[in-house]
């Protein structure tokens, strides 16, 4: 039976990132977190304080960004996880938000950085850990590095309980057939996150139809003009994953500057779950 569309709202700490402020930039060639940054501002929200504002909010599902977190001390993710629990709210996706497993140099390292992020997806109790696949232009030889790779930090996961999965996101996975071809590879190792907005042109929404009927987890993210949603293009986008069978979370992704974030979030559950609900 198919969950209630309210229980298919989630929301990316990437949406918030004005109201947490700070980021901790990630530097490739350590493990450590990066110095933190008020990339956004002062902060207005701690990640550990974050959970309880989002059920206040009435979400109980959220995708954290690696850069928005400040420690992987055992300690600290010990607490964050105990705040998800207490508030009631899952940890759908550790989103690695850096890493080119296809770079012709710095691969390997990459690859091993990821798969340290995967550990720490683990640790938190992540239902899901995002990949980048790779950002090189895509040619056979950067598809067999990015398959490589995959499956080398799926063998690396095996036995846990978080499912990885990449996204049509960055050159390499620019176009619907090199999205199935790295799928296809990988034999049900690795899931799909889509995207609404990753993609652009005249063919976005052919393209997002052809791959959304593989997708387990999407990035609902919306366009917004002088503070209102582009409903037009948000409807489209909406309707082509329900229409390709898609049955997953509507992750929540806010990137503007007006209504405000709470505000602006609420604007996109409210039509989301006005359509599909």
């Amino acid at each position: 039976m198919p969950k209630p569309i309210a229980e298919r709202i989630a929301v990316s700490t990437w949406s918030l990132h004005r109201l947490l402020g700070t980021t901790y930039p990630h530097r490739l060639a350590t493990t450590e977190i990066g110095a933190a940054e008020e990339t956004y501002g002062p902060v207005n929200e701690t990640l550990l304080d974050l959970p309880a504002a989002l059920a206040n909010h009435g979400y109980h599902r959220l995708e954290l960004v690696s850069f928005h977190l400040p420690s992987r001390d055992p300690v600290y993710l010990g607490e964050l996880r105990d705040q998800l629990k207490s508030s009631g709210v899952v940890l759908q996706t550790l989103l690695i938000d850096d890493g080119d497993i296809t770079h012709p140099e710095h691969g390997a390292r990459d690859t091993a950085w990821i798969a340290k992020w995967i550990e720490t997806a683990n640790e938190l109790g992540a239902e899901n850990a995002r990949i980048i696949a790779g950002k090189q232009k895509p040619t056979p030889e950067t598809l067999a590095r990015s398959v490589a790779a995959l499956k080398s930090l799926a063998d690396g996961n095996a036995g846990s309980t978080v499912r990885l999965v990449t996204e049509n996101w960055f050159d390499l996975l620019s176009a619907p057939e090199h999205v199935h071809h790295v799928l296809d590879a990988l034999e049900g190792r690795l899931g799909l996150l889509g995207d609404f907005g990753n993609w652009k042109g005249a063919g976005k929404y052919a393209d997002l139809a052809a791959i959304f009927g593989r997708a387990e987890l999407s990035h609902a993210k919306a366009s917004f003009i002088d503070g209102d949603l582009d409903e037009a293009d948000y409807g489209k986008c909406v309707d082509l994953a329900e229409a390709a069978g898609y049955t997953g979370p509507y992750t929540l992704i806010f990137d503007s500057e007006i209504p405000g974030e709470w505000h602006g979030l609420a604007i996109e559950r409210e039509f989301i779950t006005g359509r599909v609900g």
